[in-house]
Order: C-alpha cells, then sequence, then structure tokens
C-alpha cells in the first residue's frame, strides 16, 4: 500500500518529467543543448532530442503504471545519476543556459540533482519505510 505522500510525490515528478521531456523537444531544445558536454560522443541536439523522450516516457510510466513505480523509479533515479555529468559540464565550463548565468548558481544546482534522484526512489518505493514506533509494530532484527 502506498502512502498519499508518496502518491502524490510520484504524480508531481512524472508530471515534471513529462513536461522537460516536451520543453526538451520544443522551446528549450537550445538550452537543454547547453548541458550536454563537449566531450559527449553523440551529436548535442540528437542527445537532447533522445533524453527528451526517454523523460516523457519515464515520467507518463511513473504516473500511468502505478504497479511499475519500483521499476520506473529506478529507472528514473538512474536517469538522473546519468544525465549529472551534464550538470557538472555545465558548471565546469561555465556555460550559461536556464538563467544558471555564475559559477555560484550553476553550483547551487549540482545540489539539486541528488534530490531529484532521491525523490524518485522514494516515491517509486525503493527507498525503505520507515518501521512505525507504535506498540505492535515491533522493529525487524528486535526481539
Amino acid at each position: 500500500m502506498t502512502s498519499p505522500a508518496r502518491t502524490t510525490g510520484r504524480l508531481l515528478l512524472g508530471a515534471a518529467m513529462v513536461g522537460a521531456g516536451l520543453l526538451h523537444l520544443t522551446t528549450q531544445r537550445q538550452e537543454f543543448g547547453a548541458q550536454v558536454p563537449s566531450w559527449f560522443p553523440i551529436d548535442e541536439d540528437l542527445t537532447v532530442l533522445a533524453s527528451g523522450a526517454v523523460e516523457i516516457a519515464l515520467g507518463a510510466a511513473f504516473v500511468a503504471l502505478p504497479g511499475r513505480r519500483r521499476l520506473v523509479g529506478g529507472l528514473l533515479a538512474g536517469f538522473f545519476v546519468v544525465a549529472f555529468p551534464g550538470n557538472v559540464a555545465q558548471y565546469v565550463d561555465g556555460v550559461d543556459a536556464f538563467g544558471l548565468d555564475s559559477d555560484r548558481a550553476r553550483l547551487i544546482r549540482l545540489f539539486f540533482q541528488p534530490v531529484l534522484v532521491v525523490w524518485a526512489l522514494w516515491a517509486g518505493h525503493v527507498l525503505p519505510r520507515r518501521v512505525s514506533e507504535e506498540p505492535g509494530h515491533p522493529h525487524p532484527g528486535r526481539p
């Protein structure tokens, strides 16, 4: 059984991913291109389009397939990890995009990626639930 908070978190993150994916394919294509590292071996525009399609697919699955939330949450967390080098490259190379026009702003942005990873794992029920300390709900491993 899932809590209302986790369900809301899953739906919000899924919707945000669909929205971000659509922006990859439309009005923010150039901005997302700025996050593709210069060393990445695949064409920048193709990378933006492909990552947008993946974001749409993962976001839609997170919303529409609650029975697969664990799998999709894990995949989504993995996607955020794989995308992180682009954020690091944006910081290291000093690339302006999405209003991140200073080293400080780009550095602060780096700390939000782990939050997205944890959010996906939590909303997808990949992270374990806290065990209640109420009587009748003993902790695992305790007598």
